[in-house]
Order: C-alpha cells, then sequence, then structure tokens
C-alpha cells in the first residue's frame, strides 16, 4: 500500500510538471507572437508617418490639398483606416 501511495505521488508531481512545462511553453509562444504584432504595428506606424510628412511637403510645395489628399491615400492603401491614413483632424 505503501508502494502504490508513493508511486501515485510520483505520478502527480511528474503531471505537475508536465503541465508547468507546457504551461511556460504557450507562454513564450504567446509573447513571440505578441513581440511579432508589435514589430507588425511599428512598421505600420512609421510607413504612416512617412505617408503624412510626404502629403505635408506636398501641401509645402503648393499643391491642391485634394491632389495632396488623393497622393496620401494612395501612399496608405491598406496601411490604414479611413481616407485620411488613420488621422483626420479639422479644417
Amino acid at each position: 500500500m505503501k508502494k502504490m501511495l508513493a508511486a501515485l505521488a510520483a505520478l502527480a508531481a511528474l503531471a505537475a510538471l508536465a503541465a508547468l512545462a507546457l504551461a511556460a511553453t504557450f507562454s513564450i509562444a504567446h509573447a513571440q507572437h505578441k513581440d511579432a504584432e508589435t514589430k507588425e504595428d511599428i512598421q505600420r506606424h512609421r510607413a504612416m508617418a512617412a505617408a503624412h510628412e510626404a502629403a505635408a511637403k506636398c501641401l509645402e510645395s503648393g499643391k491642391k490639398e485634394d491632389v495632396c489628399v488623393k497622393e496620401l491615400q494612395a501612399s496608405c492603401k491598406g496601411l490604414a483606416v479611413g481616407k485620411y491614413c488613420g488621422m483626420k483632424h479639422a479644417h
């Protein structure tokens, strides 16, 4: 009976270790996935910033606003939400 209890205790400890290892593996995988999403977000923000900088330079060059907005929309296609590349302000 004592051997059986010891075997069950060892088995329970082994199962707990396996569960802990599995949880750690999922945690690491989730963190790596989150890091990849963060890097993609950073790239999107930089691309949007570049598009907005180009729009500002377009306006500075004297082009009409509708021309610059069309250029902004073209450079942001598929990148941000809305027709103002993720940013709208009052005029």
